[in-house]
């Protein structure tokens, strides 16, 4: 099933939630009309397994971006990096799946809103507790609030989600993101 709902993301990601069929995913996933209901509910329990999936590799590779164990500082640089590159010329235009799915259906989908909740929270969990090991290792500035700071990069880091469906310049993208750091450190 796993590989249903893997094949089930990569239709639901650029076509949203509303602009998959329910033959779409049958084709994506192999799956009969029975064995999905079966399985899944409906298209809309497919859709959360598939966001549950998205929000979980999302965050297994933001976790592995900022390595706990290697210098913080070098963690949130690699972090900011990747996610200009992900966020800029082609990639950026695929857009994410969650930050659609939020202004989408969260408003009105109390599932869809607390899985969102949820990977927010996290993401601002991983960025604060990031900038609290760089704080503890004498690499941020004095004034520098790590939970502020976290919230403050989160807004940031979600906002060029957003901006990077107009497939932002790469260039201009890593300038911000190194001044965005460089205001942090020491």
């Amino acid at each position: 099933m796993d590989t249903a709902v893997g094949h089930a993301m990569e239709v639901f990601w650029p076509c949203r939630y509303p602009g998959t069929s329910l033959c779409d995913l049958f084709e994506a996933t192999n799956l009969s009309r029975g064995s999905l209901y079966a399985t899944f509910g409906d298209k809309h329990g497919l859709f959360l397994r598939a966001l549950d999936c998205y929000i979980n590799d999302a965050l297994a590779r933001l976790d592995t971006e900022l390595n706990p164990v290697k210098n913080s500082l070098a963690g949130l640089r690699n972090c900011l990096s990747v996610h200009v590159d992900r966020t800029s010329g082609i990639a950026g235009k695929r857009g994410c799946l969650v930050v659609a799915t939020a202004m989408e259906l969260a408003a009105h989908d109390t599932d869809v809103e607390k899985r969102i909740q949820r990977f927010l929270r996290c993401v601002e969990t991983l960025l604060t507790e990031a900038l609290a090991r760089a704080q503890a290792a004498g690499e941020l500035a004095d004034d520098v609030e790590p939970a502020v700071s976290g919230r403050l990069l989160l807004s940031v880091l979600e906002g060029m989600r957003v901006v990077g469906q107009t497939a932002p310049d790469h260039i201009m993208s890593q300038a911000m993101f190194k001044t965005f750091i460089d205001r942090f450190v020491k």
